[in-house]
């Protein structure tokens, strides 16, 4: 009995030994794998802390079309994930936007740094030539009679000064001249007669003269007139200055009544030009300053003017202020009511801090300028500016000289910045599905308003110019029926295999008003460029 319980113990204890090794064997495995596990799970649970959600898919040419799922688009090309980690690459600040260098690539961005100038411009203005009101005489007689003859018989004539313009009949020159003969001989037959007496009848010669000179008689017909003391039927009136007729309105044997015009006379020897300035420039235009001056009718030549007067009234009409201008007319060349083109050079007072006036977004209310601060990186800002030339605008507030601002396509990067402060408001609404969708189809609905596409034929490339002109079918994102027209390429590549003829697809956008740019092309071979 004691041998077989001897037996059975040992075997027990066998058992326990076995199973205490086995269990401490698997400990000892489980101890080193809980270590390694434990070590790994910090990384493993940061990774995965880290993984990018997927909100949804984009289309890849920017259209207002959005999936949950993996898809493509007509072309053939893959729909864009779209993850939640995209955020973790925002700007810090809510008012910049990042744009991936692809993209900014395909919009043709440009920029450009700000810096001092010498705003010196000029002033351009219309203006129309007119005659020296000066220079311009009027032939009106001032007594009533006949017009007896003409001798310059046509508008337009030249006439010298002194030159014979046409001779009149009048019964009360007749009586006149017959006053001052019989006034005349009455002082020599009265020579040897009292004082009073030749006094009186010198009074009487001297009113009879100077009635005479009044009516605008020449000294030469009133010293004829006195050397001879014959009376004269008609007399011949002459022009007062070497020009042109300019009006004539003398016709042979009319009546005329006292200061009825018969001639004008203008000398176009010099001429004014009268040019309407803009209300905002006017206050630039100074007495004295040289003006530069082209005329229509002689696109080879400069005429050089000077401003003599700057007239006190606006014309509300045009919000503009007529300035004049004078200058010599050598050939007689400049013809009244001929229009000219008027530049006034304004020179600036020091350097300002300008950018080119393609840089400013103005929205009515406020200037902005887009500044890049990074590759991809761009911020709106706002800015105080000041005066213009010709293709820069001062700067007075708001910029710091060497600072980059994007010259083209910056109403498009404007847009887009504008799309992702839509984008962050949805931002409590993107954890279901559907408000992926939802909110994706309210963005890219901006995204359709400013890239459009279209299909047509290409009609003909300039590789100088970077352009192609085709002809495309309706675009109903802006309502454009089908048309020929041309459009510039975002960048060289894409006109590689352009040849006239081809089918092809684009997409565009409007790069600068009236500036339409391709950013993407795809052939009807089905190769996207």
């Amino acid at each position: 009995m004691k041998s077989g319980a001897s037996i059975a113990l040992v075997v027990v204890a066998l058992v326990a030994a076995v199973g205490g090794g086995y269990w401490l064997g698997q400990a000892g495995k489980a101890q080193p794998e809980h270590a390694a596990t434990g070590a790994v799970a910090g990384p493993a649970a940061e990774a995965t802390k880290k993984q990018p959600r997927l909100l949804y898919y984009r289309n890849p040419m920017g259209l207002a079309d959005t999936s949950p799922v993996p898809k493509k688009d007509s072309m053939g090309m893959d729909y864009i994930a779209v993850y939640d980690s995209d955020d973790v690459d925002e700007p810090a600040s809510a008012n910049q936007v990042k744009i991936s260098t692809d993209k900014v690539q395909k919009l043709g961005v440009r920029t450009e740094a700000a810096q001092l100038r010498n705003m010196d411009r000029s002033i351009r203005a219309a203006g129309r030539v007119e005659p020296d009101e000066r220079r311009i005489f009027m032939i009106a007689p001032k007594f009533e009679g006949y017009v007896e003859r003409l001798h310059v018989n046509v508008t337009g004539q030249p006439v010298a000064k002194g030159q014979s313009l046409f001779e009149v009949y009048s019964p009360e020159l007749v009586s006149l001249q017959r006053e001052y003969a019989i006034a005349a001989q009455g002082v020599v037959s009265l020579k040897g007669a009292d004082s009073p007496a030749q006094l009186g009848m010198a009074r009487l010669v001297e009113s009879s003269l100077q009635r005479l000179k009044n009516w605008d008689i020449s000294e030469e017909q009133v010293k004829a007139l006195v050397a001879s003391g014959e009376t004269k039927r008609t007399m011949t009136f002459r022009s007062p200055v070497s020009g042109i007729v300019t009006e004539k309105n003398a016709v042979q044997g009319m009546r005329f009544m006292p200061g009825e015009a018969l001639y004008q006379v203008s000398d176009l020897s010099a001429v004014w030009v009268v040019a309407d300035v803009a209300e905002q420039d006017i206050g630039l235009v100074k007495n004295g300053s040289k003006a530069s001056i082209k005329i229509n009718a002689y696109p080879d030549k400069l005429f050089e003017g000077r401003v003599t007067y700057v007239y006190p009234t606006l014309k509300s009409e045009t919000r503009s202020v007529a300035v004049r201008m004078e200058l010599a007319n050598p050939g007689l060349l400049l013809k009244p009511s001929m229009y000219a083109q008027v530049e006034l050079p304004v020179s600036a007072k020091g350097q300002v801090l300008t950018v080119p006036v393609s840089a400013v977004i103005d929205s009515g209310t406020r200037q902005i300028v887009l500044v890049q601060l990074a590759a991809g990186r761009f911020e709106p800002r706002p800015v105080l500016l000041g005066e213009r030339s010709n293709d820069f605008v001062a700067v007075r507030e708001g910029l710091k000289e060497g600072e980059l601002v994007v010259t083209a396509a910056n109403f498009l990067i404007d847009a887009e910045s504008n799309l992702k402060a839509a984008l962050g408001s949805f931002g409590s609404a993107l954890n279901s599905d559907t408000a992926h969708v939802d909110t994706a189809q309210a963005a890219t609905k901006k995204i359709a308003s400013v890239s459009h596409r279209a299909d047509g034929v290409v009609d003909s490339v300039d590789a100088k110019g970077n352009a192609v002109t085709l002809t495309h079918g309706p675009v109903a994102s802006l309502k454009w029926p089908g048309m020929t027209m041309e459009f510039k390429l975002a960048n060289a590549a894409l006109i590689k295999d352009l040849k006239p003829g081809a089918k092809v697809a684009i997409e565009f956008v409007e790069r600068q008003p009236g500036e339409w740019v391709i950013t993407a092309v795809q052939t009807s071979q089905g190769s996207a460029k």
